[in-house]
């Protein structure tokens, strides 16, 4: 089916390309009224506070962003951080959860985590009475979860990825972080998207990608498929819910020489963003997320909520999709060019 439109076939491709760009146009919108925000913000406090920020690991760009950015801010507002990084350690991140309830801080700020891992913890923080908010964790124990708009960025990236395929072919998914809430989302809508385009198939199995070792990981998984489907056009897509085993998956295409292969992810690693500007790299498109201002609006967050006021169930900070024609508008907007 298509559309007419001033005498040509407007067709379900050019659908694909609205979409996206109306996800990247949205964002932008968005980032326009955020002076107007910090400007409401100026007011906050938190003079004699002490807020503790538990991080799960600091080895990703997003992660030690929003960690140092929430330092940061506790420290401006007047307040005193407990920050603690577990390292992508789960029984240290426990350890460090307990521990950080015994100190009774005014009030918890976890960043990620797998839900099973971490929600007991948070939630025996809420019955000791301190108020827990998250970044990037959807938990029922959180007052507030300050977040990118994660179903936006898992449809504009589908869409993206579909788009340049034109609707069809076969495509390599990396699952391995389905019990982390921005994760799923993400891959949900990947899934919800492609299930429109019966020939776009994902090919199963699935792969796993892993922490630590991301990139080396996912670079000698990519090698492997690559050499279970020779032939060039057998595959035509990468897609990973977050951007290092896009790094992994896009020096591996590199290596091999299967640029014809594209590459997608989350979060606009610096790195990643680099490949995306390369009109020679397989890397396709990169939606580029906002830590440190996430990182920052969680703790005011913190102090709009200590202050008596009532916070929304999510905060959105806006994120935007980069790819091969934007990516210079992009990271110049994002000020990470």
């Amino acid at each position: 089916m298509s559309i007419e439109k001033s005498g040509s076939r407007f067709g379900r491709r050019d659908l694909l390309k609205l979409s996206a760009a109306a996800g990247v146009a949205v964002a932008g919108a968005s980032l326009v009224g955020q002076k107007a925000v910090l400007a409401a913000d100026e007011e906050l406090s938190l003079k004699g506070k002490r807020i503790a920020i538990s991080a799960t690991g600091t080895d990703h760009f997003f992660d030690l962003q929003a960690y140092n950015a929430q330092i940061e801010e506790v420290k401006r507002l007047g307040g005193e951080p407990i920050a603690v990084d577990a390292g992508r350690n789960d029984g240290k991140l426990v350890s460090q959860l307990q521990t950080l309830i015994a100190q009774k801080p005014d009030a918890i700020v976890q960043i990620l985590g797998t839900l099973s891992v971490i929600d007991p913890w948070l939630k025996k923080a809420r019955d000791a009475g301190i108020p827990v908010l998250t970044v990037d964790v959807g938990s029922t124990n959180s007052i507030n979860n300050t977040t990118s708009d994660n179903w936006g960025i898992g449809k504009d990236l589908a869409l993206q990825l579909v788009s340049d395929i034109g609707g069809e072919g076969n495509i390599v998914v990396f699952n391995g972080f389905y019990g982390v809430t921005p994760c799923a989302i993400r891959y949900d809508q990947l899934v919800n998207v492609v299930k429109y385009f019966p020939k776009v198939k994902i090919l199963q199995p699935e792969l796993r990608d892993v922490i630590p070792n991301t990139v080396q990981d996912a670079f000698t998984q990519i090698t492997a498929i690559l050499n279970k489907y020779p032939e060039k056009g057998s595959i035509k897509a990468i897609w990973s819910a977050w951007d290092i085993p896009q790094l992994g998956a896009t020096q591996a295409l590199a290596a091999a020489g299967r640029t014809e292969i594209r590459t997608y992810g989350v979060d606009g690693s610096p790195e990643v963003l680099q490949l995306v500007a390369d009109p020679k790299s397989p890397a396709g498109a990169d939606v580029a997320q906002q830590p440190a201002e996430i990182g920052r609006t969680a703790i005011r967050n913190v102090a709009k909520l200590l202050a008596g006021q009532t916070l929304p169930r999510e905060t959105y900070v806006p994120a935007l999709l980069a790819n091969k024609a934007n990516v210079g508008e992009v990271t110049k907007k994002l000020g990470i060019g």
